[in-house]
């Protein structure tokens, strides 16, 4: 495999296109972050880094509290348009047909079209340069019960999430294995192929 060697560069992907939803149910707004994650399992840790510019900023930084929503294929032309206006010329939400609901845990509204969303308040901001990242501890989650199956299960794989990579957009596609799947019995593997393609024929005829 040839390869050329370019200078460093934001090159990492695919990303979450996260729809971060700030200020409150009664004045709320929302921007595009391509760069965040998770930071830490115990206790749970995200981050988004936010230019200073973004009309977004100041409404995080004073409130200290923002939400993720999870971004889908039916919502992406929403997620893109929040990521190239300003919230200070317009309504983006309305504009895009969006709502917001109460959170649960924080101020900071949620967005109705998104499957999940992350609560998240802010313990620290660190100047990086172009960016200034806010780590937040993620106290709360809401999960459309959709989602869940019988026993509760999260399945995000309905969720028909998308990814965004050097500008363009993508819907997530085929599953190609699971957490352990490498290392994994053979007669553990073959009973979880077979419930997949079982629950495959399922989902078929009631025409999913």
């Amino acid at each position: 495999m040839k390869k050329q060697h370019w200078p460093g560069g934001a090159m990492l992907g695919p990303v979450p296109p996260a729809l971060v939803s700030c200020g409150t149910v009664e004045k709320p707004n929302a921007l595009t972050i391509g760069w965040t994650g998770i930071l830490n399992t115990i206790p749970p840790k995200t981050y988004i880094s936010v230019r200073p510019e973004r009309y977004s900023y100041n409404l995080i930084k004073e409130s200290g509290e923002f939400v993720i929503n999870l971004p889908t294929e039916k919502i992406v032309k929403a997620v893109d348009y929040c990521g190239v206006r300003s919230g200070a010329k317009e309504d983006k939400l309305a504009k895009c047909g969006l709502t917001v609901s109460p959170s649960v845990k924080i101020s900071a509204p949620m967005v109705d079209q998104s499957p999940v969303n992350l609560e998240c308040k802010v313990t620290d901001i660190v100047h990086l340069g172009s960016h200034d990242m806010f780590i937040a501890d993620i106290v709360g989650v809401n999960v459309d019960e959709s989602l869940l199956d019988e026993k509760g299960k999260l399945h995000l794989s309905k969720a028909g999430l998308c990814a965004y990579a050097h500008g363009e957009y993508f819907a997530l596609g085929k599953q190609i294995g699971d957490f352990g799947f490498s290392v994994r019995r053979k007669s553990v593997q073959k009973r979880r192929n077979m419930q997949a393609k079982k629950e495959g024929r399922k989902n078929g005829k009631n025409g999913k």
